[in-house]
C-alpha cells in the first residue's frame, strides 16, 4: 500500500476588497463579519480544517490586523501533532516589494513549502460562502493525473461574463480553455443554459506549482494571478483538470444547499448572501452540525428580547441574533443581528445587517442597510429610510438601495 499523500494548505487573503468599501475602509475582506458571529475567512479554514488538513497557512497583505488577530485567537491546532493555522504576511523575500498578484504571494512565501515538502498543495481564496469536502477533489485530482486541478461550480449562463469560465472536455476530464469574464460562450453539454465558473479553488502537485510560479515570475507580461496566469499555464500544456462541485458530496448538506457557493465580493452580494441564512429552510444551512463552520467562542450571555419601559412588546421574524444582544420592544424581520447590539424601546430593524456593538436609540429605525461595528443611531434616528438623505450625509448607496454605513459613526435624527 503505498504512503498517503502529505497534503499543504494555501489560503490567499490579501485582496483590498474595495468593491466592499466601507466595510474594508478599516480591515481586509476575509476579515469582513458575516452572518453575526462569524468572519469570512472562517468558511475556507472550516473547510480546510473538515477535510482533514492540518498545517495551513494564510497569507495575507492588506490592513491585515484585524484578521492576523482572529486567526491567532480563533485557530489554535495542537501542535502535539504539528497542526497549525498561520497568518504568514507579505515577507518582501524577493525584494521590496508587496505581492502583485496571487501568483505572486505564492513564489514570495516559497519557503512555506519548501520547509514542509507536501506532495500536493490546495490553494484557495479567503472571502467566499460554501461548505466542500476537499477530500473528494483530492482523490479526484490524484485520480486524473492532471498536474492542477480547478473546482467549478454550477452558475447560469447569462452571468458567465462575471467569472472566470472553464471551458471543461467532459471525455478526457481536461480543460480546453480558461476564459475570464467571456461575453459569448456556450453553455455544458448536460445543461446548456449553465457554465463551469472557476470559484478560485484549485490543487497542485507541489513539484508542478513550484515549476509554475517560479517561470510565471520570471515574465515580465504577466500579471502574476492564479486563475489568470498559471491556470493557462497548466491548460496549455494539457495538464489542467476540473472538478465539478456537483460531485461535492458535504456531510449533512441538504439537496437545497448542497452546491452553495457565493462570492461576496460586491456590496450587493454580501447583503443576498445573508438573506440566504434566514428562511425556515435557508439556501445555505449554518446549523449543519455534521460540517460546521467554527469561529471564535464569543465569551457573552444569551440574546435577550424583552417590552420597553413602557411596556411595547417586539418580535423577530425570520432573523438571526447573536449572542450579547438585547432587543428591547423591538420589531426585527429578515435580518441578521451581530453580538452586543443594543436596540432600544419601538426600535425597527428590516431587511438589514447589523454588525457587533451597534446601537439603536428609541424610535430608531434601519431598513436595507448595512451598519458595520459601533454605529450609534440616535433616538428616532433613520437608515435607509431616505435615500437622498442617506447621499448627503456621506452614507454609501448602492443602486439596488442598499445603505451601507461605516464604522463607529454616530447618526443623529
Amino acid at each position: 500500500m503505498s504512503a498517503p499523500k502529505k497534503v499543504f494548505g494555501i489560503i490567499l487573503a490579501g485582496g483590498e476588497g474595495k468593491r466592499l468599501m466601507p466595510l474594508t475602509a478599516d480591515r481586509a475582506k476575509p476579515a469582513v463579519p458575516f452572518g453575526g458571529q462569524y468572519r469570512l475567512i472562517d468558511f475556507a479554514i472550516s473547510n480546510l480544517i473538515n477535510s482533514g488538513l492540518r498545517q495551513i497557512v494564510v497569507l495575507t497583505q492588506y490592513k491585515s490586523h484585524s484578521l492576523d488577530r482572529h486567526i491567532s485567537q480563533t485557530w489554535r491546532m495542537s501542535a502535539l501533532l504539528d497542526s497549525y493555522v498561520a497568518s504568514v504576511p507579505a515577507q518582501q523575500r524577493l525584494g521590496k516589494r508587496w505581492f502583485s498578484g496571487s501568483a505572486d504571494a505564492i513564489l514570495q512565501s516559497m519557503n512555506l513549502i519548501n520547509d514542509e515538502k507536501p506532495d500536493i498543495v490546495v490553494v484557495i481564496g479567503a472571502d467566499h460562502v460554501y461548505r466542500m469536502d476537499f477530500r473528494q477533489m483530492l482523490d479526484a485530482h490524484i485520480a486524473s493525473g492532471a498536474k492542477a486541478t480547478v473546482a467549478g461550480i454550477r452558475q447560469p449562463l447569462a452571468l458567465a461574463s462575471q467569472f472566470g469560465v472553464i471551458d471543461a472536455d467532459a471525455e478526457t476530464g481536461r480543460i480546453k480553455q480558461f476564459l475570464e469574464k467571456p461575453t459569448d460562450i456556450a453553455g455544458l453539454e448536460d445543461s446548456p443554459h449553465e457554465v463551469l465558473a472557476s470559484m478560485g479553488n484549485y490543487i497542485f502537485d507541489a513539484d508542478a506549482l513550484i515549476a509554475a510560479v517560479e517561470a510565471d515570475g520570471e515574465s515580465p507580461t504577466s500579471g502574476h494571478d492564479m486563475g489568470g496566469d498559471i491556470v493557462p499555464y497548466f491548460v496549455d500544456r494539457g495538464e489542467a483538470g476540473y472538478y465539478d462541485m456537483k460531485q461535492n458530496d458535504v456531510p449533512g448538506s441538504s439537496p437545497r444547499d448542497r452546491s452553495y457557493w457565493r462570492d461576496v465580493g460586491t456590496i450587493d452580494s454580501f447583503f443576498d448572501a445573508h438573506r440566504d441564512l434566514i428562511s425556515t429552510l435557508p439556501i445555505f444551512n449554518l446549523y449543519n452540525m455534521e460540517w460546521p463552520i467554527h469561529s471564535q467562542a464569543v465569551n457573552s450571555p444569551p440574546a435577550k428580547f424583552v417590552r420597553d419601559s413602557v411596556g411595547r412588546i417586539g418580535n423577530a421574524i425570520d432573523s438571526i441574533v447573536s449572542l450579547g444582544s438585547v432587543l428591547s420592544g423591538t420589531h426585527l424581520e429578515r435580518s441578521v443581528v451581530g453580538p452586543w447590539a443594543l436596540a432600544g424601546g419601538g426600535s425597527t430593524i428590516t431587511d438589514s445587517v447589523v454588525f457587533d456593538h451597534v446601537r439603536l436609540g428609541q424610535g430608531a429605525r434601519v431598513h436595507r442597510a448595512i451598519l458595520d461595528k459601533n454605529v450609534v443611531l440616535a433616538d428616532g434616528a433613520t437608515v435607509g429610510v431616505d435615500r437622498e438623505r442617506d447621499l448627503a450625509r456621506g452614507f454609501t448607496v448602492t443602486e439596488s438601495g442598499i445603505t451601507v454605513v461605516g464604522k463607529g459613526v454616530f447618526i443623529e435624527r
